[in-house]
């Protein structure tokens, strides 16, 4: 079994590996600088599909076949599905789960899931419970836009705040068969708000609690090697802006080994204001920029801390706050 080092981070004992995984996005991403990392793209936001929401379940669907068949495994040999998406119920990850027989474990996190999952999924593996899981995550612009602010057919004018929910879905079978990518260590989050209430800026909303689980993980840790990167998913570019910020008053400079999935994956021109979010974001950029990375060593050490904004249509229309949590997940180079 693992062991808790300081007061929130878990070294896992066993080997723990990102045995294969595919990633699955959208047009506009694969226009974004990454487009050579992922394994498949929908040429439009329906690709044949009735509904932004079908569309979305399909990209799911075609992300776990393709991590599934890079891994040369059949759907049967998973002992657990986790995963989770930003629609009501988590529709695209459930109905991507009838067409399995394994375990099902459904997650919401909003755009944390993915971190989430990759931990409680290692810690399976960890604990004796699996030889094989698989984790998917994903969002979708059109249908997250409907569901949390305005059909985008309105044009309502976006502020400058504002992150582009990304369409994107990643799926990551995780096992203890060797493999270039080695889960070591998790810092789970705890819940953060700072009083936040405006759901078209996220990224201030959940800095502090990217700020509060990494300072916990480097505090934990002072005595190891720091991460070649630290990577959010997703605060943007003001969110990440505040949370170095949050972090330099602790007496953390990171800025050097700092960056965010959701500033990664598109470029300024096209326009997404303060950058990427999703779900699926941080699941597309693991796998489009950070594990080729660390497959060529050009990083050895990389701590993914996705973060997530927990509201929903209702606790924003009767005037809540934004509570929010990060989760990291640690992933070395064998």
């Amino acid at each position: 079994m693992g062991t808790k080092i300081g007061q929130r981070t878990y070294q896992f004992s066993e080997d723990i590996y990102i045995h294969s995984y595919a990633t699955v996005v959208g047009r506009k991403e694969y226009s974004g600088p990454l487009a050579a990392g992922f394994d498949y793209h929908f040429a439009d936001n329906l690709h044949g599909e009735a509904s932004w929401e079908k569309a979305e379940q399909k990209m799911q669907q075609y992300a776990l076949e393709l991590a599934l068949s890079k891994g040369s495994l059949d759907p049967s040999v998973l002992d657990f599905f986790l995963g989770g998406d930003l629609l009501n119920q988590i529709i695209a990850t459930t109905f991507t789960a009838r067409n399995l027989t394994s375990p099902f474990l459904g997650l919401y996190g909003a755009c944390s899931t993915f971190a989430e999952g990759l931990f409680l999924a290692a810690c399976l593996i960890d604990g004796g419970f699996a030889q094989y899981t698989a984790v998917n995550a994903s969002s979708h612009h059109d249908s997250v836009e409907r569901q949390l602010r305005y059909p985008t057919e309105m044009g309502v004018q976006r502020l400058m705040t504002a992150q582009w929910t990304a369409t994107a879905a990643g799926s990551y079978i995780l096992g203890r068969q060797t493999s270039p990518f080695r889960i070591t260590q998790a810092v789970p989050g705890r819940v953060v708000d700072m009083g936040i209430s405006d759901n078209n800026d996220m990224g201030s909303a959940m800095a502090p609690a990217a700020a509060d689980t990494i300072a916990a993980y480097l505090t934990d840790t002072k005595d190891e090697k720091l991460p070649d990167l630290i990577i959010t998913g997703d605060l943007g570019v003001l969110g990440g802006q505040i949370c170095l910020k949050l972090l330099l008053n602790q007496g953390w400079d990171v800025k050097n080994i700092y960056n965010d999935c959701g500033i990664l994956l598109y470029t300024t021109e096209q326009d997404t204001h303060s950058g990427g979010s999703g779900s699926g974001c941080s699941a597309a950029v693991l796998g489009a920029y950070c594990l080729p990375r660390l497959e060529v060593k050009q990083l050895n050490k990389v701590l993914l801390v996705g973060t997530g904004a927990l509201l929903s249509p209702a606790s924003t229309q009767q005037g809540e706050t934004i509570p929010c949590i990060a989760h990291g997940i640690v992933i070395e180079s064998r």
